[in-house]
């Protein structure tokens, strides 16, 4: 069959649903970045942007963006770092991140999902093991496919199903005179549920593995400093490759991987998504050393952020709703319902409550659940908490009332 008519036939789980395009499927909402902006012409309140500590629109950020990137313009420096495009702010932010992480050495990447894959594509050779949550991010499943040797999975967040992987990695790894590495997340972001990362470094009592952790939704809001999740439970010296982006608590754009000296420089001079890629633009390496100050010195920042966290989650559960086993910012909404009740319920919730919230359904998650997904920020206030716990209320009974079920809502 020709390629173009397979696609034509089968546009894939979510390409089905392309005639929603730019309102259920790539939605535009629009506005100064905030706990409150525009969607279809009306005034929302956001709970689906990653933007923990504020920072992504902060005055004092702006300014620092604006200034450099009159300075800069958009295309500094031109070439990768490897041949044209290195500069001293690389260097000094990658020196300010491994200091904040407490580790050696840091290296920067472009996105975080293409940092992540070529990392883990880096690191392995054919005669290494891969061991991996089996909840872990799409970025990370990609890495591991791209790798030519042994892969284990083992069950979310089950430290005996990795005790058998692990067990039966240690066989494969001896034959073939390899290595292992076990990879989870700081931060299960679907869930919001902490990855067992002091669980499976004592497990190195009776295995031999190096540990790398993607820490996207821990770096700057978990652990008294906000170093995330290592920090958390008590384990960031026991993490060989920590990795995470500035996507979350920065409000920006770029990633980095932080580890020993020789690691890193091991990844800085073999991840191809680098060595062959444009480097990071200046502008945004200025203002993400500004965003990294104001997270290291500014904990008001995280400790109002938390306080909304707090606040929601509290709220959800005291209004009877299941947010799962979530020990993080992220706070998840489980309800029973199909994806075209789904549909309906987010269609209210936007048009007729104001609310802006990301919405997760089959095949992502079995038939029969409706896992809603907020991401409280330090910038939402007490009155967007109890307008959302509100209007969830309404819409759970609503879903209980087969109301959902019929034609259309309006």
């Amino acid at each position: 069959m020709d390629i173009f008519e397979r696609i034509a036939e089968n546009r894939g789980p979510l390409g089905n649903y392309a005639d929603a395009e730019g309102y259920f499927i790539f939605p535009q909402i629009e506005g100064e970045l905030s706990n409150r902006m525009q969607f279809q012409g009306r005034e929302v309140i956001v709970w689906s942007i990653n933007n923990y500590l504020g920072l992504g629109n902060h005055p004092d950020v702006r300014k620092v963006d604006t200034a450099a990137t009159e300075k800069y313009g958009l295309a500094y420096p031109m070439g990768s770092r490897m041949m044209s495009g290195d500069t001293a702010l690389h260097y000094e932010l990658e020196k300010e991140l491994a200091e904040f992480e407490q580790k050696e050495a840091a290296v920067l990447v472009n996105f975080g999902y293409m940092g992540i894959m070529s990392a883990i594509d880096c690191l392995l050779s054919r005669r290494d093991v891969v061991v991996y949550d089996r909840g872990c991010h799409a970025c990370i499943v990609d890495g591991v496919r791209m790798h030519s040797g042994n892969r284990f999975v083992y069950q979310h967040n089950d430290i005996d199903s990795l005790d058998k992987q692990l067990a039966a990695a240690t066989k494969v790894a001896a034959e073939n005179g390899g290595g292992i590495l076990v990879i989870s997340e700081g931060v299960f972001g679907m869930r919001g549920d902490q990855g067992k990362l002091k669980e499976i470094v004592a497990l190195r009592s009776k295995y031999d593995f190096r540990l790398m952790v993607d820490d996207a939704h821990g770096f700057g809001t978990l652990g008294a400093t906000g170093m995330g999740a290592g920090e958390e439970q008590g384990v960031q010296d026991d993490i060989d490759v920590y990795f995470a982006t500035f996507a979350k608590s920065m409000g920006a754009v770029g990633a980095f991987l932080a580890g020993n000296h020789n690691v890193i420089q091991y990844l800085k001079y073999n991840m191809r998504s680098q060595i062959f890629a444009k480097s990071l633009m200046s502008p945004l390496v200025k203002g993400n050393l500004e965003r990294l100050r104001m997270l290291r010195s500014m904990p008001e920042l995280k400790a109002k952020l938390w306080e909304n966290v707090n606040m929601l989650q509290t709220g959800l559960k005291d209004a009877g709703f299941d947010i799962g086993v979530t020990n993080s910012c992220v706070t998840p909404v489980i309800m029973k319902g199909s994806v075209e009740e789904a549909k309906k319920l987010v269609f209210d919730l936007r048009e007729n409550f104001g609310i802006f919230c990301s919405i997760v359904t089959y095949p992502v998650i079995p038939k029969g659940m409706i896992l809603l997904r907020l991401i409280p920020t330090s910038v939402h206030t007490k009155e967007d908490i109890q307008e959302t716990i509100t209007a969830f209320q309404a819409i759970q009974k609503k879903l209980e009332t087969k109301a959902y079920q019929e034609e259309a809502v309006s």
